[in-house]
């Protein structure tokens, strides 16, 4: 049992000291794989998030009265009133409902399904 124990601590000196032999070698050979890891995430992950977000905070910035939306909740409805930070959207004939720019998801090309009169 002891012989084990001194066998592990012999190697946890000559261990330490080949580490402190590698020097500056050591610590890049240990970086090296964090480095490359985040490099692959940021181009796997965060360059295409960043894109989108921009694609659609472009799309907000250009929504105007008249078109037709979807939110993220699924609701469609046409603009009635833009304002700074919320929409008016009008949901069915005479039922307009105020809501948040940044929970709407897209712009509709067509029609919303049954055409809404004003």
């Amino acid at each position: 049992m002891s012989a084990n124990i001194l066998k592990l601590l012999g190697e946890a000196v000559t261990s330490q000291a080949a580490q402190e032999a590698g020097g500056v070698g050591g610590i890049l050979n240990m970086l090296l794989p964090f480095i490359l890891i985040f490099g692959i995430f940021y181009f796997l992950v965060i360059l295409p998030q960043k894109k989108q977000q921009k694609k659609h905070v472009e799309m907000i910035n250009r929504l105007q009265k008249g078109d037709n939306i979807v939110m993220n909740c699924g609701i469609k409805g046409r603009i009635s009133e833009i304002k700074e930070t919320s929409i008016k959207l009008e949901v069915a004939p005479k039922v307009v409902i105020t809501i948040q720019k940044n929970v709407i998801t897209s712009k509709e090309q067509g029609e919303v399904e049954g055409k809404m009169e004003n």
